[in-house]
């Protein structure tokens, strides 16, 4: 990976991240039509910790209101039933399936499910189900009505995004809008639940990165997240602008219409399926 690349891959990463279509998905496709092969999902998930970021500085007001006042709960300073309180719970308890699944089954995220043919169909599958999701909805909730059950929908939501081509914003977005919260709720909602995830896993992944900088190249990973950072600060205000009033309709078609190019071009050889075994047999090597 060389200096243009990586600043390529941030852009990705930062105009991606957020919207419905899954970053991870778009690095697996950009990075091995750039003759690099995988990137691997180190350098995924390092590369997050700039979108996150921007995600702090965007809503940063909502998440110290939240963590003052769920300290605040514990203490009994502030009532247990407050809204920001509890959305602090609702985040925790969301947090816990991605934290539990991506332990589980980190060899087969690492692996076998980057495989181009894997994310060509979470590409196709579940931008259907988003489409189903958006037209099905009430969306009439708001999130001071968000329960303990639905933070558990919402967390094995974001558990899918563990997949390549699922992505995590249109996982739990589609499952908020199935449960009938309105669109601007559900993206709201599920930009805050990805913050523990997300940070936990990007300097996980970077500690291991440090033991074996062979595998995921430390300076070209920053420069990829510093722009990923830039570039996902304009695109959340955006996004958000944007849900308010429109639907969730030309991120569908977009998705299928990507997913049925890359089966085309995995079919005829113009793209190799991979699967991350090269990256994942390195990384165990530089690690012993």
């Amino acid at each position: 990976m060389d200096f243009i690349q990586a600043i390529l891959l941030g852009i990705i990463q930062g105009l991606t991240e957020f919207l419905p279509i899954s970053s991870s998905a778009h690095l697996r496709i950009a990075s091995e039509l750039m003759g690099i092969g995988d990137a691997g999902a180190a350098f995924t998930a390092i590369t997050q910790i700039g979108t996150e970021l921007a995600v702090i500085v965007f809503f940063w007001r909502d998440i110290v209101r939240i963590i003052a006042r769920w300290f605040r709960s514990l203490i009994g300073r502030v009532p247990r039933n407050d809204p920001d309180a509890l959305m602090g719970w609702w985040i925790i308890l969301g947090s816990i399936p991605i934290v539990v699944l991506g332990l589980v089954f980190q060899d087969q995220i690492e692996t076998g499910l980057r495989s181009l043919w894997v994310v060509a169909a979470m590409l196709i599958v579940f931008g259907l189900l988003l489409g189903l999701a958006d037209r099905l909805g009430t969306r009439v909730r708001t999130l001071d009505r968000l329960t303990w059950k639905h933070g558990v929908i919402y967390g094995f939501a974001q558990a899918l995004a563990l997949i390549p081509g699922v992505s995590r914003s249109g996982g739990t977005i589609t499952a908020g809008l199935f449960l009938g919260y309105t669109r601007a709720a559900a993206a709201r909602y599920s930009f805050l639940l990805a913050i523990p995830a997300v940070l936990g896993s990007g300097f996980y992944q970077l500690a291991k990165a440090l033991k074996a900088p062979a595998v995921t190249p430390i300076g070209m990973t920053a420069v990829a997240t510093v722009i990923a950072f830039l570039i996902a600060l304009l695109v959340i205000a955006v996004f958000m602008r944007y849900i308010s009033n429109h639907s969730f309709l030309p991120f569908v078609v977009y998705r299928v219409l990507l997913g049925i190019v890359i089966m085309v071009l995995l079919a005829t050889g113009v793209l190799a399926a991979g699967g991350g075994e090269v990256v994942a047999a390195a990384a165990n090597g530089a690690l012993r």
